[in-house]
């Protein structure tokens, strides 16, 4: 995987930015890869439907998904505000510039925002528990397709990083 991709990087940085251990980034790269349907952009969910829609499907509208790792429910960009200065709550497309979608993804994944299971729940020094850690962001839907992400990202992180 080429981790020089500038989203992908914005990533790593933000990762670095707040001390994640290289696993965990892994981590954070695989989950963003999958929750963006594998383009590595911040995206809109449901980009392929129209606002529209959105508007008439999604209950919790319109603080639909957005970013990297899909920012839903009003309660969570009203968190993504207090915890990060920014507006997202009176402006939710504030979670689609990259800067604040890979800040909102590493934050929420560290701190255990969108489920309460943190990164340190499953991923450490001693362990890479890719598998189970997908309960950060989604349960456990797709959670093997998604620690198999982990464990490639895991390896191409190793040839720059040190913890």
């Amino acid at each position: 995987m080429d981790l020089n991709l500038g989203y992908t990087r914005m990533l790593i940085d933000e990762s670095r930015t707040q001390k994640l251990l290289r696993n965990q980034c892994a981590y954070v790269l695989a989950t963003t890869y999958w929750e963006t349907a594998h383009t590595m952009r911040p995206v809109v969910e449901a980009y392929w439907k129209t606002e529209d829609w959105r508007r008439r499907n999604l209950r919790y509208f319109p603080w639909y998904g957005r970013g990297f790792v899909q920012l839903t429910w009003q309660a969570n960009y009203v968190r993504a505000a207090r915890e990060l200065g920014i507006p997202f709550d009176q402006d939710p497309a504030l979670a689609l510039d990259p800067a604040n979608a890979a800040k909102i993804a590493v934050t929420g994944m560290r701190q255990g925002w969108f489920t309460r299971h943190k990164l340190d729940d499953f991923i450490d020094l001693q362990h890479s528990d890719f598998y189970h850690a997908r309960q950060i962001i989604n349960g456990m839907d797709r959670a093997n397709d998604v620690a198999a992400l982990a464990v490639r990202y895991d390896d191409d992180l190793k040839a720059e990083w040190v913890d």
